[in-house]
């Protein structure tokens, strides 16, 4: 069996994010980076699954510049087997639409039985890129799901939704996002990262892609904003004054 899972490098999940004073972007001089979570879980199921069958192939795939070639080996180190970066500088700056588009012209030239990705990424955490690719290739998808089962030519899975759980059949190929209840993602060793090293890293310019992307991106960031500081408690003397300040401040009873 063969995966593409994409490899998105974003902000530290640990490091606290600091808005820039005009609104226009995040302060990034002294950011860590990291792989984002939850691709890391998406490298972890493809590669557990190559594991166990003894064969198969793990490719990853990232949009950017040199600077994402950190993330793509620690990628590497987990256990994937190559990996294909799309040379786009600022590629923070393309819109979901832009990078679905990219990702589905790797998608035909690698043809994977499986094209996993995290449910969504850690910065834009907009959760629109997988859905976007399902539609342009007109796949089967499974979004958000916790647990997979291959069975020779369909995979069934068990996705999360409001209220529950739902379990759906996929025949392959098809496209799966995953969620933080699938696995918990191993550490490298360091013999593996120093394999890493050495596995192939294909660089792919974004002109020789058969795509066109719209020289206005579809969505624009005017202006963040730091969420307000959490205001403190307010101790109360008895019962009564807190049935008080939930009924008529509140409006909870």
């Amino acid at each position: 069996m063969r995966f593409l899972v994409t490899c998105k490098r974003v902000t530290d999940p640990e490091m606290k994010i600091k808005v820039l004073n005009d609104g226009s972007g995040v302060d990034l001089e002294d950011a860590n980076y990291a792989v984002n979570p939850f691709d890391e879980i998406a490298i972890e199921a493809a590669v557990q699954k190559i594991e166990e069958d003894g064969e198969g192939e793990v490719v990853l795939v990232a949009i950017g510049d040199e600077e994402y070639d950190e993330q793509i080996r620690h990628g590497l180190a987990m256990g994937a087997n190559r990996a294909i970066r799309v040379v786009v500088e600022n590629g923070e700056t393309l819109d979901s639409d832009s990078i679905a588009k990219i990702l589905v012209a790797i998608y035909n030239e690698e043809k994977p039985d499986i094209f996993m990705l995290g449910k969504q990424s850690i910065d834009g955490d907009s959760s629109q890129v997988p859905q976007l690719i399902a539609e342009y290739l007109d796949l089967p998808q499974a979004t958000f799901v916790s647990k997979i089962e291959y069975l020779n030519s369909e995979v069934r899975v068990v996705r999360e939704v409001d209220g529950g759980f739902e379990t759906l059949q996929l025949s392959t190929p098809a496209l799966i996002s995953v969620d933080l209840r699938l696995n918990e993602p191993r550490y490298p060793s360091i013999p593996n990262m120093m394999k890493a090293k050495k596995k192939e890293l294909k660089e792919i310019e974004l002109d020789d892609l058969d795509i066109s992307l719209p020289q206005k991106q579809k969505v624009i960031f005017r202006k963040l904003v730091s969420p307000p500081k959490r205001k403190g408690g307010v101790k109360l003397s008895s019962i009564e004054e807190l049935y008080d300040k939930l009924k008529n401040e509140a409006n909870v009873l």
